[in-house]
């Protein structure tokens, strides 16, 4: 009797939670593939799928990095005309058992951008909490938790995984700034002159920059000038190539280019493509920051000051330019 009732109970509490709808159709049982029958199984017994048991480790471990991509259209005047940061959190977890982990961050999730309510933004600013429009999450994310606590919670999958993915466009710290001045001397001679800004704190460093400035197809000869870094001209590309590789915070860096143009029957006027810029930086330009990462292990009692962690931040340039 005992388990006949146990499993009626088992069963009106899936087809509350429609675990048991997704594979009963109205024709009867549907055939399932494989993946899907120990995806059901899964969801009946409360097994995990994306991690076995008995996993074990000397040292437990967690690292965590928040790669992060920014790009920006900047017109020549510094007026930025669109932008956005688009982020990943990747996780690589050692650890022994079946842990529980825990992971806060200074967000403030808008589900709602039509919600433009003033006291709520103002919270957000002295709170030093980001705004982030849209993300998504791993499968093993407890989205209940998530809804009612905005804790995200979870049982992580052994080695490298993706916990979750989110895009801002609010509030964004811009690592650099271009500063160009054109100057056209006659039909035959023309004048860039690019200041490159850095806007991080004085102690970080940018690495891997590289400043793209396009030159006209008539150009016949480029003289340059640069006080930081190297720079060429590429006829293959029409483009000067402006390499630094590291700059600190709160810098300035300048360089001068003195084209040459070949004298051209063509009276139509050059449209200046942007110029475009790739970087490194080591912290995330959408101000996503890790409060906590805990662990918890109820079996194996490991606690989570034994827990060993790793956070990097890095942030690089998706599309970055700045017409002139």
């Amino acid at each position: 009797g005992i388990n006949a009732e146990y499993g009626m109970g088992i069963r009106s509490s899936l087809e509350d939670s429609g675990i048991l709808k997704t594979f009963i159709t109205q024709q009867g049982i549907k055939t399932t593939t494989p993946e899907e029958q120990t995806k059901i199984t899964n969801q009946v017994t409360g097994q995990i799928g994306w991690r076995r048991d008995g996993i074990k480790y000397r040292r437990n471990e967690l690292f965590l990095d928040v790669l992060e991509s920014v790009n920006l259209l900047m017109n020549a005047q510094g007026k930025v005309l669109s932008a956005h940061v688009s982020g990943r959190v990747v996780m690589r977890s050692y650890l022994s058992g079946m842990p529980e982990c825990k992971f806060g961050m200074n967000d403030k999730i808008v589900a709602d951008n039509k919600d433009k309510d003033n006291a709520a933004e103002v919270a957000r600013k002295k709170t030093n909490s980001i705004a982030i429009d849209d993300c998504t999450f791993h499968q093993c994310v407890k989205l209940s938790k998530f809804e009612s606590e905005r804790s995200i919670s979870f049982i992580p999958p052994d080695g490298e995984f993706e916990l979750m993915r989110y895009r801002t466009t609010k509030d964004i710290s811009y690592p650099f700034r271009i500063i160009p001045l054109v100057r056209e001397k006659g039909k035959t001679k023309m004048e860039i002159q690019i200041v490159l800004k850095s806007n991080y704190r004085a102690a970080l460093l940018g690495q891997k920059i590289e400043v793209k400035i396009p030159t006209p197809v008539s150009t016949a000869g480029v003289n340059l000038l640069c006080n930081k870094g190297r720079s060429k001209y590429k006829s293959s590309d029409n483009a000067v190539v402006w390499k630094i590789r590291r700059l600190a915070g709160l810098k300035e860096a300048q360089l001068t280019a003195e084209i040459e143009l070949l004298p051209s029957s063509d009276n139509k006027k050059w449209q200046r493509p942007p110029i475009s810029m790739n970087f490194e930086t080591p912290y995330a330009p959408s101000g996503l920051k890790v409060r906590y990462l805990k662990v918890f292990e109820p079996k194996l009692n490991y606690s989570d000051r034994e827990t060993v962690k790793w956070v990097r931040y890095i942030g690089r340039s998706g599309l970055y330019e700045t017409r002139y």
